[in-house]
């Protein structure tokens, strides 16, 4: 006899699935695993990394003769496993939008060829994410230990990726990578953000970026940085509108110093300069240096 009365548990857990499931009117599905893995992804990842950066991100005893043999193996491995994933996706999408199977197919293989195409210009974007940071740091000594060892780098490479298939339209995917990245660095880049080259995140912890973020060149932020939305829209049954552009625009060459909060569709002009611990919820005109002081001895804006 079971101490803990698993048989009634079990049964109250099905009724509390059952339940879940038609409020969703998804009684037809049966529950299955026929979604992307978090797991098999972490793996193309780290794969896609090494394939990427092979002689740094690569096997420890990779010589350089062996190394474009490593990475041809390692992406056709690798991009074999994100097709696997992409079908899912695209067959988890169609219970709600009925497609046939041989359709699936030639979705997911066009998307996984785009997305392997786009491996060098990724690569070069990351480049100058790397050199980036190595300049604007003057802690670091290399840009080796800055690929090795800086957080912000490790989270750019997996939004980069992330980013890409996103616009692919396969947000699930896009998704469950940008939240690995979160989980291991504590930056939180939603893949629809989109930042252009020579970005730096410095210490990192606590960064926030939102889905509509649009960021320019050479953009450098700091640790507990928000790129936030400030309201969020209902439509005329009560639900939140999705895909607005609700968050932040920074232009090129801005510089944002640790906590600061920047909410919602405002724009910080090129070249400004935010100080840290700001909120900041209107537009800042290019050039412009905002600090705590400055924002406490401006006028009051009236409440709109």
């Amino acid at each position: 006899m079971s101490l803990f009365d698993v048989g009634d548990i079990v049964g109250a857990l099905h009724e509390a699935r059952a339940e879940w499931r038609d409020s969703q009117k998804r009684s037809r599905d049966p529950g299955g695993r026929e979604f992307p893995s978090r797991e098999a992804l972490a793996g193309i990842v780290e794969s896609l990394k090494g394939a990427l950066f092979p002689m740094r991100l690569g096997p420890p005893d990779l010589r350089h003769e062996s190394e474009d043999f490593y990475v041809g193996y390692t992406l056709e491995s690798a991009l074999q496993a994100l097709l696997t994933q992409i079908k899912l996706e695209l067959g988890y999408m169609s219970r709600h939008q009925p497609r046939a199977p041989e359709d699936i197919d030639v979705q997911a293989t066009a998307a996984a060829r785009a997305f392997a195409a786009d491996l060098p210009a990724i690569r070069r974007l990351l480049d100058g994410d790397v050199l980036a940071a190595f300049q604007g740091d003057p802690a670091a000594r290399s840009v080796d230990e800055v690929l090795l060892c800086y957080p912000g780098i490790l989270a750019m490479i997996y939004h980069r990726l992330a980013h890409r298939l996103y616009r692919l339209e396969l947000p699930l995917l896009a998704r469950i990578v940008a939240e690995l990245a979160h989980g291991q660095t504590g930056i939180d880049i939603h893949p629809g953000a989109q930042i252009d080259a020579g970005f730096f995140i410095d210490h990192g912890t606590g960064v926030v970026i939102g889905e509509t973020a649009v960021i320019g060149k050479r953009v450098r932020i700091y640790q507990a940085v928000t790129l936030g939305a400030k309201r969020f829209p209902i439509d005329a049954e009560g639900q939140l509108q999705k895909g607005l552009p609700r968050h932040p625009v920074v232009e090129d060459d801005v510089v944002i110093y640790a906590g600061a909060t920047i909410l919602g569709r405002v724009t910080l002009g090129k070249g400004a300069t935010i100080g840290g611990n700001v909120w900041i919820t209107d537009d800042v005109p290019a050039g412009a240096n905002v600090s705590q002081a400055s924002l406490q001895n401006a006028p009051q804006r009236r409440a709109a």
